[in-house]
């Protein structure tokens, strides 16, 4: 048998005995998001708006993020202050379920898809970025850091790579044929940018003697950054993770590629420069984004959804992706070479 559905009266009473943990009586209470255990409310108490969170993550991972958050907040970062709850924790439990209670903020949703959305937006991720170093998780936190993990990242998604051909030869269907068809260029591609990663300095930046590791959010973009009257602020810090600032550029920037459907030197150029006037990067910071970038993400991603989650794709989408991954060694190669003089 399965949990009966919670209604939205189920979820207003809810709300109602976890603010009682906080000494808060709320009006105006309204479900925000709902449909999974994540859910979020917006309330008023003594005339200021707030947020109610209820978090998926077990509490190992929510003393990570909360801790991170409050000490972004402290160290002058733009992002929601957490409340605390009675006993002292930026959390509450209740039966059995973790919450938190956030500022509720206004403002505008920036979309770096948007041209004059973009630079506000990376400017806010740097801003981020920089508030975040020399945060140092507290006891009984599950530290998230993707560290010096990238090479063996590589390596284990081309080994699922070429697991999912063995599938695709088990299967009938163009998206199958397509992605057998596709699969040797792509890998030629991973091992590209496993040999180029390996003669950056990608070690020495990611050392525990390195300034360069910030908290990446991993999720940026649309939704999770807001214009406000105090500048961009960042939003929903669940996923933060130890890595260098190139975690988070990588995914704007190949989410920019995608939707235009090419690689562009000039928007590379816009997103660094943006970014870079809040925090400079360095050419061999440079260089590693450019070596993450090499590596086929967005192919990957793409399908996973067909052999991990049981999504068919389409062929077309499948040589598109390709298309679009082999277009970009020219211009990287170039970037990187610029690095070099």
């Amino acid at each position: 048998m399965t949990d009966k559905p919670e209604t939205e009266t189920d979820l207003r009473k809810l709300a109602e005995k976890v603010l009682q943990g906080y000494h808060m009586t709320p009006e105006d209470l309204a479900v925000i998001q709902s449909g999974s255990i994540k859910t979020v409310w917006k309330f008023r108490c003594q005339n200021t708006f707030y947020c109610l969170k209820r978090l998926k993550q077990p509490l190992d991972k929510v003393l990570f993020s909360t801790n991170a958050q409050i000490y972004i907040k402290e160290n002058g970062g733009n992002v929601p202050g957490i409340i605390p709850h009675q006993s002292g924790e930026p959390y509450a439990m209740y039966n059995g379920q973790l919450f938190a209670v956030y500022e509720w903020l206004e403002g505008k949703n920036l979309d770096f898809l948007y041209r004059d959305h973009l630079a506000p937006s990376l400017q806010g991720l740097a801003e981020f970025h920089l508030s975040s170093k020399g945060y140092v998780p507290k006891e009984g936190a599950r530290i998230s850091t993707k560290l010096g993990k990238w090479p063996g990242q590589y390596a284990s998604m081309k080994n699922r790579l070429m697991a999912w051909k063995e599938a695709a030869f088990t299967r009938s269907g163009s998206q199958h044929i397509a992605y057998v068809n596709c699969l040797d260029a792509i890998l030629d591609l991973s091992d590209q940018a496993l040999s180029l990663l390996g003669q950056s300095a990608y070690k020495a930046l990611t050392s525990e003697t390195s300034p360069a590791s910030v908290l990446c959010h991993q999720d940026y973009g649309k939704g999770n950054a807001l214009l406000t009257d105090e500048g961009v602020y960042v939003i929903d810090l669940d996923g933060v993770t130890f890595d260098l600032p190139s975690r988070d550029l990588r995914k704007i920037i190949g989410k920019l590629a995608e939707t235009s459907g090419r690689w562009d030197k000039k928007i590379i150029g816009d997103v660094l420069s943006s970014y870079c006037t809040v925090h400079p990067l360095s050419e061999e910071e440079k260089k590693v984004l450019y070596c993450d970038l090499y590596f086929p993400h967005w192919f990957f991603g793409l399908v996973k959804n067909q052999y991990d989650k049981q999504k068919d794709i389409k062929a077309s989408e499948i040589e598109r992706m390709t298309k679009l991954e082999l277009s970009k060694a020219s211009v990287l190669i170039e970037l990187l070479e610029r690095c070099s003089k």
